[in-house]
């Protein structure tokens, strides 16, 4: 028997380059963030970069700004989980242009520009309310993705959404800085300490530490934290965050 099937053929290359425009909607927020940050004087995030065309070619700011209003629209402040959307998400790689910066970048360029980020993520969220984010799927504010005909167009004052801006960059702070702890290395001294296996001072090697002393307790201590880090871990990494 015959099926008339659709062929599915993953090894299939283009015949012509593929075009970003037909990945998306029109309509699609991810084509109206960039266009929002085209229309803003981002002098400010280009004033740290040489303009003599010398050194390592550097991601375009406007981009990266893009990806991070993007990111914030959808509710997303992990620089892991953006870096992991660059890679997996159509919305993502169209703002992005499909580069693909690390997770580093994208947290290191947030911490250089706070402020500056500040200030235009207000200016954009304002756009979307002139522009009536009818027709421009979710924005994620207050910790949940709010629907695009909902309250934001006439109850939204501009300084509450100045503080809308400055608890989302506070969120992406906090949780940058809960990721790197979570997934940093061993610090040299643990590593060194398990190297050891014991063999350490004289004192140590003569009969152990008691139950009761500093170091036996320390140890316990450091087994239910070494089982609280892991729990986390394993939550982190089921919301699709791992370490790179």
């Amino acid at each position: 028997m015959a099926y008339n099937l659709l062929l599915c053929d993953r090894e299939q290359g283009y015949l012509m380059p593929p075009s970003l425009r037909e990945w998306l909607a029109e309509g699609d927020l991810a084509w109206f963030i960039p266009d929002a940050v085209g229309q803003m004087d981002l002098g400010e995030f280009y004033a740290g970069y040489r303009s003599d065309g010398w050194g390592a070619a550097a991601y375009d700011p406007a981009m990266m700004v893009g990806v991070l209003l993007y990111a914030y629209c959808q509710g997303i402040r992990s620089s892991r989980r953006m870096a992991r959307a660059l890679e997996r998400d159509v919305g993502f790689r169209v703002v992005a242009a499909n580069q693909q910066p690390h997770f580093r970048t994208i947290c290191r360029f947030r911490a250089e520009h706070e402020e500056a980020l500040e200030q235009l993520f207000v200016q954009v969220l304002r756009l979307c309310r002139e522009a009536g984010l009818v027709k421009l799927g979710v924005v994620g504010l207050d910790g949940s993705k709010v629907a695009a005909n909902a309250a934001l167009a006439t109850n939204r004052s501009y300084e509450a959404i100045e503080e809308e801006v400055r608890r989302m960059m506070a969120e992406a702070k906090k949780v940058d800085a809960e990721e790197d702890a979570l997934f940093a290395p061993e610090p040299a001294g643990r590593a060194s300490e398990a190297l050891a296996g014991g063999h350490g001072s004289a004192g140590d090697r003569g009969g152990g530490a008691s139950e009761s002393s500093p170091r036996a307790l320390g140890a316990e201590a450091g087994g239910r934290g070494d089982q609280r880090q892991e729990e986390t871990r394993a939550k982190a990494q089921g919301d699709g965050v791992y370490p790179c």
